[in-house]
């Protein structure tokens, strides 16, 4: 007799879901049980999205703008986005280069899929962000990690870097500011890179979806070095800097040779971005930045309050992040793996964070926390958390 189970491919299979999705379904279920739980899980502003940007949307759907737009995006939100990465990354971008998306990370996916084959290998970091690896192996090709070692603050190690590059290198990954470990790649580390790249003829894909959440020195992307601007995708978007996650709207700035594909990959799958939230998008450029200027101040509090308190914890030590909004603390000397650690202090402190290895096999033996969340909350979690490794 045959089996009605449906046979899905490998490649599907395989697929891994994300960290911080699972472990906010179960928090919230816990919380539907009357747990009181502090949410350090999810990647997400605690702040509102500003009002002038709402009303932005708003008049836009009172005024009809409902239909399809052209696949790459409106020529509006093109243009602005145009204007702020040529002022921000101290490049001559031309809208033409700019792909508007359904967030930002299907810029990852739709440039694997545009560049990689199978025997191509991809250099990323690790600990990473989980879908750069999912991505790779789903497109066919090989992923080849670089381990961010918390002695060098979380640093790609350029020696490694040159030993795993190889003919069969297609494409190199950076995340600075990174998720999850808060680093931020110096400028000297970018020009060696930079150079490596324009040397093997190799892509990069550089995802700066924090670039306004750096507390220390100004953001340096690898696209202002010279010869890297034909060579590189810029990944960004405006969930994290204007507090729209749930909006779905990121963008890509790339070679406009490229466009063109990832425009007909938009075509043979979602077709356009909702055409309201680009007009959104447009306001949040052009208009006032002063709520984000006054949520990146309180991220940076709000980092040194939970750097601090960490660190006071009796075995646990937590390194000063230079952007984005995470901690990633060692928390080794307690005997546990990061995993187990994290379900002990969800079921035991109510305390959702996420293992390490949620981010890689290199993120064995840290957690991840987010502190875009209240003082109030922060301080009460990291009590909880003192108190229940405090009875290990």
């Amino acid at each position: 007799m045959q089996s009605n189970r449906i046979k899905v491919v490998e490649r599907v299979e395989k697929l891994p879901g994300e960290g911080a999705l699972e472990v906010l379904a179960t928090a919230s279920a816990m919380e539907a049980q009357g747990r009181d739980i502090i949410h350090l899980e999810i990647g997400e502003p605690d702040s509102p999205t500003p009002g002038h940007i709402v009303r932005a949307a708003v008049q836009a759907l009172e005024s009809g703008q409902t239909g399809y737009t052209p696949a790459p995006g409106i020529p509006e939100l093109r243009e602005a986005i145009a204007e702020d990465i040529s002022q921000t990354r101290a490049i001559d971008v031309d809208p033409s280069q700019v792909v508007v998306t359904t967030g930002s990370k299907i810029i990852a996916f739709y440039t694997m899929l545009a560049l990689l084959e199978p025997g191509d290998e991809v250099i990323y970091p690790n600990p990473g962000f989980p879908v750069y690896e999912a991505m790779i192996g789903f497109t066919g090709a090989t992923p080849v990690p670089i381990r961010l070692d918390e002695a060098s603050g979380f640093r790609m190690s350029l020696d490694d870097f040159r030993r795993k590059v190889s003919r069969r290198t297609k494409l190199i990954i950076l995340n600075s500011p990174q998720n999850p470990t808060g680093a931020v790649l110096p400028r000297g580390d970018l020009e060696d890179i930079a150079d490596i790249a324009r040397h093997t003829g190799i892509y990069v894909l550089s995802d700066e979806i924090y670039n306004r959440i750096q507390y220390e020195g100004q953001f340096v992307s690898i696209a202002a070095i010279p010869g890297m601007e034909e060579r590189t995708i810029i990944l960004d978007g405006f969930s994290k800097t204007y507090a729209m996650t749930g909006w779905r709207l990121g963008y890509g700035v790339m070679p406009e040779e490229l466009v063109g594909h990832l425009t007909k990959l938009i075509i043979n799958s979602n077709s356009c971005t909702c055409t309201f939230v680009q007009r959104a998008g447009v306001e949040a450029l052009r208009g006032p930045q002063d709520a984000v200027d006054k949520m990146v101040e309180s991220y940076r509090r709000r980092r040194d309050l939970i750097v601090n308190s960490l660190n006071a914890i009796p075995g646990m030590s937590c390194a000063r992040p230079s952007g984005a909004f995470y901690a990633f603390p060692n928390i080794r000397p307690f005997g546990k793996g990061s995993k187990e650690l994290a379900d002990h202090l969800l079921l035991e402190a109510g305390v959702a964070t996420l293992p390490g290895t949620a981010f890689g096999e290199w993120g064995e033996g840290y957690l991840r926390l987010s502190y875009a969340n209240s003082d109030e909350n922060i301080q009460r979690a990291v009590e909880r958390i003192g108190a229940t490794l405090g009875r290990l």
